[in-house]
Order: structure tokens, then sequence, then C-alpha cells
């Protein structure tokens, strides 16, 4: 029983922090089989150990990739970012944009003088204006967050 607890709560900590395997069914490298230290959930862990195998025990990469449940581009974006970053280049990141790639310059300049000539208008009504002058679909929310910064900054 306390085995089935630890298992549990590392299976937490993995998908609270993102590295959670998700082809941990595809690993088939002995290591992962042999006792509880290495894990196949712990994405960081199988990076790292096919990283080390072809490094350090200069297996083949496409034998190393699959017995590590990779594709070899994948390897190779792993071993780059491995160089780059060392250990927290193994640690996935969020995909998609950053930040609010919708509300550029020209845009919120637009918003700018939309609130200068009428202070009273609702992010809402500025999503609307910025419709029909862009032709950008924009969430209030969005407009309201950035305004919000921007007035933090002065």
């Amino acid at each position: 029983m306390p085995n089935r607890q630890r298992n549990d709560s590392k299976l937490d900590a993995l998908l609270r922090q993102g590295t959670l395997n998700p082809r941990a069914d595809y690993v088939r490298h002995p290591l992962f089989f042999q006792g509880e230290f290495f894990d196949p959930r712990d994405l960081v862990q199988v990076k790292y150990e096919m990283l080390r195998q072809v490094q350090i025990d200069k297996a083949p990469v496409t034998q190393s990739a699959h017995a590590f449940g990779f594709s070899r581009p994948t390897f190779y974006q792993t071993q780059l970012s491995f160089e780059l970053e060392g250990l927290s280049g193994l640690v996935p990141r969020k995909r998609g944009p950053r930040g609010a790639h919708k509300l550029t310059a020209p845009v919120m300049e637009f918003v700018a003088q939309a609130r200068a000539a009428e202070p009273l208008l609702s992010p809402g009504d500025l999503a609307q204006r910025v419709k029909e002058q862009f032709g950008l679909v924009v969430h209030a929310r969005t407009i309201e967050r950035r305004l919000g910064r921007e007035k933090k900054r002065r």
C-alpha cells in the first residue's frame, strides 16, 4: 500500500508540473523495467536517459529514440534543447501565442483614441469597434486586461 501512495503522489506531481509522459506506454528500454527508480511516466527522465544513451553509450539515434518512445526528429529537437538550456530544456513548454498578438500598436492606438473621445466606452464596445475598424475579433476581456496593464505602467 505505501508503494501505491508514493506512485499516486508522483503521478500528481508530474501532472502539476506538466512533465507527465503522454507516451509512457511506448517506452521499451530495459532500464524502465528493472526497478522503481526509472519511471516511464517521467518525461524529463525518459528524455535525459535517451540523450545519455546516445552520448555516453554511443547507441544509434534511431535505436535509442525508438527504445524511449520517440521519433528521430524528436530526439534531435530534445538534444538541441538540452544543449541550449540544460536540464530545463527537457521540460515541455506551453504551446500557442505568448501575449496579446492581435492587440498590435495600431490597434491599441485606435483603442486609446476611442477611449479618449468617449471615456465611458466599455471593453465590449471597444472590441466591437476594433472588429469594425480592423476586422479582428478580440474578446472584451483581452482589451480590459491590456488596458489594465498599460494603466499600471504609467
